[in-house]
């Protein structure tokens, strides 16, 4: 081995340098999404603040260089000098990892930053970042370029004796991140999920750069506004939404609910107003509430006869919505990511506090009552035939042995990290699809007609679909509660469809099954669209494709506007043969593929989205076509 290693191939990163070194392993990534987590890291320390009760105001704007300001009148960072250090403690916090007011319980009781490395990492990965204190009549300020320090904390100005805060201002680094460019609307979707979650505190997001917005979030109602806003779009079943409040162990509990006359479960919790997306003890402690209450309360009301089984979580959660959210002081949490609740005392808690006060809900709202227990009975019944109808999927796989779909034309490669699956709609896009391939790692599943729209069906119609359960059997993961992601038979789920409105209907119907029933192949990052070419054009017997209107004007500009071009619209897949579809869509070389992405800090709003487009409400989808028709490009009507 020619290469020497020994001690001096160890290195010590000093300062912050580890996280400039290796950002993905403190902000995720270096995407847009890690690009808008820094601001995430500096107003959860301000939230923290109106958490213990001394900060009632932020303020996060863009300003017009693109930097961003976060301004809070919580107390203000200490500006002493911390003992250990020998420096002023707000140096410590930006310049030391692991260092802040979060260890020992003594500086707050509830805190979403565990770690101590939001305001650190933040200032490792900015060209510049300054902090000014507002405390005891004067202005104190420092600057960090870098994370170095660029002069010792300073008194530069006065304010009022009552004044205090903290303002943060900072410029995201592009030698660390691939986009630099703030986005609003991702950070209006998270601060207002913010200001749900922590009732009575104010949140204003203002935009400086040329667009001039501004947005103020504030409920008073918290949680409650929350579900209330979840369900904007659906039609309760009963008015009043469910409000469960209590602590127990030392655990503040939150739980705020509501159904309605959807399909679908939409339960949201929190620890300490982090997103816990894997759920957790809470979680379970809710659920386990629920179930308990809901049977009790239907078996003593005669609402389940005798020889009637229980109903199951699930029966009684369809349509549902639910907020929990848990204040504990030591929260332990499985993994740094912070997915899932570790503590078991959180179950009992919950579970405690819930169904006391549930239990009281349904005996003094008996037509709410009869409501939920009359659509978990309808639950249950579907969920029975359902249970046939993949019952007999199942018997049908291990008799045959073979139960793949039979239109469907696999790939030869048995590796799923090698193979992809094209989702097509229609014979002749099929078939020409067919041809293109390259029969030893794409394979084609051809669909017939728009598939059901999960959104407004219960699961044995799901179960009942023929093109839903093409789907299924070809993926191999199986879905809901039997979903396994080790079985997929391909790593790309490749949705192709014609480049109009129809094609774009039939996306959005496949990625609506997809997100609801199987997740985790978009979280983890299985599903593409195709982008097939919309324009054709010969000169000279020379051919390009324009894959938008831009690209195509930007090609005649080069090759020129004479009557010599020849221009062809494509309205459709199956308009091209073979040898065209596999050039400008399939091949791996040459195509282009977007894939879809799934970002677990704003998934209530992604839920409000589905929901908005798929669901029953006429009038709130005409308002989102309306609010949104400025961003669609090349619509066919």
């Amino acid at each position: 081995m020619s290469a020497e290693y020994g001690a001096d191939q160890i290195q010590i990163l000093e300062g912050l340098e580890a996280v400039r070194k290796r950002p993905g392993m403190y902000i995720g990534s270096t995407s847009s999404r890690g690009l808008h987590h820094l601001v995430y890291e500096i107003v959860d320390n301000s939230v923290d603040e109106a958490l213990a009760g001394f900060c009632d105001k932020i303020e996060v704007i863009i300003n017009d260089d693109n930097s961003i300001t976060v301004k809070d009148n919580g107390r203000g960072i200490p500006v002493g000098i911390q003992k250990k250090a020998g420096i002023p403690a707000v140096e410590v916090v930006f310049t030391i990892l692991h260092a802040g007011g979060k260890f020992g319980g003594g500086g707050y009781k509830v805190s979403g930053g565990l770690h101590g490395v939001g305001a650190s990492v933040v200032n490792a990965l900015s060209i510049w970042l300054e902090v000014r204190i507002y405390q005891d009549g004067k202005i104190y300020q420092q600057r960090y370029e870098r994370g170095k320090v660029m002069y010792p904390l300073k008194v530069v100005g006065t304010c009022e004796d009552d004044e205090h805060g903290t303002e943060v201002k900072f410029l995201p680094d592009p030698q660390i991140f691939e986009e630099t460019v703030y986005d609003f609307e991702i950070l209006r979707m998270r601060l207002q999920e913010t200001a749900f979650l922590t009732k009575n505190l104010k949140i204003v997001l203002r935009d400086d750069r040329e667009e001039k917005k501004e947005k103020t979030f504030h409920y008073e109602g918290g949680i409650k506004e929350f579900v209330t806003y979840m369900n904007k779009n659906k039609a309760a079943i009963y008015d009043k939404v469910i409000y469960c409040e209590g602590t127990k162990d030392n655990i503040y509990v939150e739980v705020a609910m509501q159904h309605n006359d959807s399909y679908t479960e939409n339960i949201y919790s929190f620890v300490n107003n982090v997103n816990t997306p894997e759920g957790g003890t809470h979680l379970a402690g809710l659920k386990n509430a629920l179930t308990k209450t809901v049977n009790d309360y239907a078996r003593k009301n005669k609402l389940l006869k005798e020889n009637e089984e229980n109903l199951s979580g699930e029966d009684i959660r369809e349509g549902l919505t639910a907020i929990i959210s848990v204040k504990i002081e030591e929260p332990q949490f499985e993994g740094q990511t912070k997915q899932k609740l570790g503590n078991s005392e959180a179950r009992g808690a919950v579970d405690n506090i819930v169904s006391e006060q549930f239990t009281y809900f349904l005996e003094q709202n008996p037509n709410a009552a009869k409501s939920i227990c009359e659509k978990s009975v309808m639950a249950q019944r579907a969920r029975a035939a359902a249970r046939k109808a993949r019952d007999l999927t199942r018997r049908k796989t291990s008799l045959d042995g073979m139960a793949l779909p039979g239109k469907l034309a696999d790939c030869s490669n048995k590796d799923p990290e090698k193979c992809e699956i094209f989702i097509v709609e229609g014979d002749s896009a099929g078939g020409s699809a067919k041809t293109a391939r390259s029969r030893d790692t794409q394979a084609i599943l051809p669909l017939r007609g728009k598939i059901l729209n999960v959104e407004k069906a219960r699961l044995d119609k799901i179960y009942g679909n023929a093109e839903i359960k093409s789907m299924i059997t070809a993926f191999g993961t199986g879905i809901h509660d039997d979903f396994d992601i080790s079985k997929l038979r391909y790593h790309k789920i490749i949705i192709m469809t014609d480049a109009d409105v129809d094609g774009a209907h039939i996306s959005t119907l496949m990625l609506t099954f997809l997100y609801r029933f199987m997740p985790e192949l978009i979280r983890q990052g299985h599903v593409y669209l195709a982008q097939p070419p919309l324009y054709k054009l010969e000169k000279n017997k020379r051919i390009w494709y324009a894959y938008s209107d831009e690209e195509l004007n930007q090609i005649l500009k080069e090759v020129g506007r004479d009557s010599n071009n020849k221009i062809q619209r494509y309205k459709g897949l199956g308009e091209m043969d073979a040898e065209q579809l596999w050039e400008t869509t399939m091949d791996p070389e040459r195509r282009i593929l977007l894939r879809v992405n799934m970002d677990d800090d704003v998934i209530s709003e992604l839920d409000l989205t589905f929901t908005t487009l798929m669901g029953d409400q006429v009038e709130p989808r005409r308002e989102f076509i309306e609010a949104n028709a400025k961003y669609v490009q090349n619509l066919d009507i």
